[in-house]
């Protein structure tokens, strides 16, 4: 999770290229090309692109004498894309350099699943990849890149969609050089990329349920916490140390196997061990049992900010599934939680977490980071949607985040009472229902580079989407009486700060309905 996975002391949102896909060979006779025109605004111009605001530049490229250049606005998130002719039943890999916090790359209409990865770091170039398959009947896809809003322009340059197909001719060259202030050379508004409104329906593809997943013995309200296998200065504990304020225990993390693509394993780490005194494998499954006994449930977390698991074809996601129930057959897990920031697939992932299920991993959780739940269109959201029926909670990191839009179309801040609410709100007019959705924060401000609130705004933000009560200038239309909770990285920080935010937000989910 974003910058809440930290195995260093001090959690922030780091500079990575978000990878997902593999190039694949490719079937028949056509050869792998670039079919994207002018995929280096090397005509000096926009030529083949669409955008609702942007321009090429000379002063900043990553390669050749141009770049594209485009600055959010308002409600504009300064799209471009472009419309590529491919063949069906193919794989193809996109790819682009770019520069700037928030820049999204990705392809839609596939056919299939549509695809995207973004960049959270504004320092460096850095080049983004994703793959798809295109559907038995598709024959053009469009591919894209935005920013976002409240955020500064970004840079996109040397953009590539590899795969079978006939590349474009290369378009003219402009004579004259763009400056910065040329005008964008359309004024087409955002689409599938566009974050939801109030009026965002829920998805027709989602499966109807009305009674909350899981084993039937959770609370209604519920509080998750992370519990570190790992030590980064936070407070070592046990498994067994852990408060009964906490109903879910989310152990993170799983180790990926390095052998097997998308399977993972877990060991108990050496340096929490010793900080513990000698803590054993053997006293650490004992403890899963003490907890249960309580009533507490524990999970497995896979992923995190260094998490390099990948589920993203049907080999990995059948590794991963089978590794997965595994561990729960051999540590007793109720359940996984998907904490993936490298690239999540509904289309593999989806029916991987179905098999976890069937298999006695009946706690199904998520936590994806802000920029994953702003639009029901992202992949972590699709995937949220495509498994709503085992889904027990999706909670949302509001930290790390920066300046997002709320579902009133408003930009709001990290670490105020609207910025959760109208944030949370998406989710709940998107398609989840409420008791699966859970507000999460850092249990103190080591917990996480930015976004640290107190749990007296964590209680208001429930308050407010429960009751109607408690708000900050956001009001929700209507009341969520079975939202179902909170999150926090990590226990072991909580522990450290002595246990103020799971006294005080715990304490609060037992007033709501």
């Amino acid at each position: 999770m974003t910058s809440h996975a930290k195995r260093a002391l001090v959690a922030m949102l780091s500079a990575l290229s978000v990878t997902a896909g593999l190039v694949l060979a490719f079937s028949g006779s056509a050869t792998a090309a670039n079919l994207v025109a002018n995929p280096g605004f090397e005509s000096g111009s926009l030529a083949g692109w669409t955008c609702s605001g942007g321009s090429v530049t000379n002063s900043d490229k990553h390669g050749g004498s141009y770049a594209l250049s485009a600055a959010p606005a308002g409600a504009d998130n300064a799209r471009c894309s472009q419309t590529v002719t491919v063949n069906p039943s193919s794989r193809y890999t996109l790819t682009a350099w770019v520069k700037g916090s928030y820049v999204y790359l990705g392809a839609s209409g596939t056919g299939t699943t549509d695809v995207s990865t973004w960049n959270p770091g504004a320092g460096a170039w850095t080049q983004l990849s994703t793959s798809f398959s295109t559907g038995a009947s598709t024959r053009s896809v469009t591919v894209y890149l935005h920013g976002w809003y409240g955020q500064p322009a970004y840079l996109a340059d040397d953009v590539s969609l590899d795969g079978p197909g006939t590349p474009p001719s290369t378009p003219p060259s402009s004579s004259t050089p763009p400056s910065s202030s040329t005008p964008p050379s359309s004024s087409t508004p955002p689409s599938s990329s566009t974050p939801p409104s109030s009026s965002t329906p829920p998805s027709s593809s989602t499966p109807p349920t009305s009674n909350p997943p899981g084993d039937g013995s959770l609370p209604k309200h519920v509080l998750t916490g992370y519990w570190q296998n790992f030590y980064n200065g936070a407070k070592a504990l046990t498994l067994a140390q852990v408060p009964t304020t906490y109903d879910i225990i989310a152990v993170s993390f799983a180790d990926a196997v390095p052998a097997t693509r998308g399977a993972v394993d877990f060991n108990l780490d050496e340096g929490l061990s010793k900080q513990l005194g000698g803590y054993t494998e053997e006293q650490f499954k004992a403890d899963i049992k003490t907890v249960q006994a309580r009533g507490q449930k524990v999970i497995i977390s896979v992923g995190g900010e260094k998490g390099t698991i990948w589920a993203g074809d049907t080999a990995s996601a059948t590794a991963f599934a089978n590794s997965v129930s595994a561990l729960i057959r051999e540590f007793g897990f109720n359940g996984v939680d998907i904490d993936l920031e490298n690239g999540v697939s509904a289309q593999y992932m989806g029916p991987a977490l179905r098999t976890i299920y069937a298999n006695g991993g009946k706690v199904i959780t998520m936590a994806p980071q802000t920029i994953d739940g702003q639009s029901a269109q992202q992949p972590y959201f699709q995937l949220a949607l495509a498994v709503k029926d085992i889904l027990t909670i999706w909670n949302m990191q509001y930290y790390n985040s920066g300046t997002m839009l709320g579902c009133d179309q408003k930009v709001y801040s990290q670490g105020t009472v609207d910025f959760l609410t109208a944030l949370a709100c998406i989710q709940l007019q998107g398609g989840l229902r409420p008791d699966q959705v859970g507000l999460g924060l850092p249990a103190s401000p080591s917990g996480a580079g930015g976004g640290y609130q107190s749990p007296a705004n964590v209680n208001a933000a429930l308050n407010c989407l429960a009751k109607g009560t408690s708000c900050g200038t956001f009001k929700p239309s209507t009341t969520y009486p079975s939202i179902r909770g909170a999150m926090t990285w990590s226990i072991n920080w909580d522990a450290s700060n002595g246990y103020a935010f799971a006294n005080s937000v715990a304490a609060n989910l037992k007033t709501l309905p």
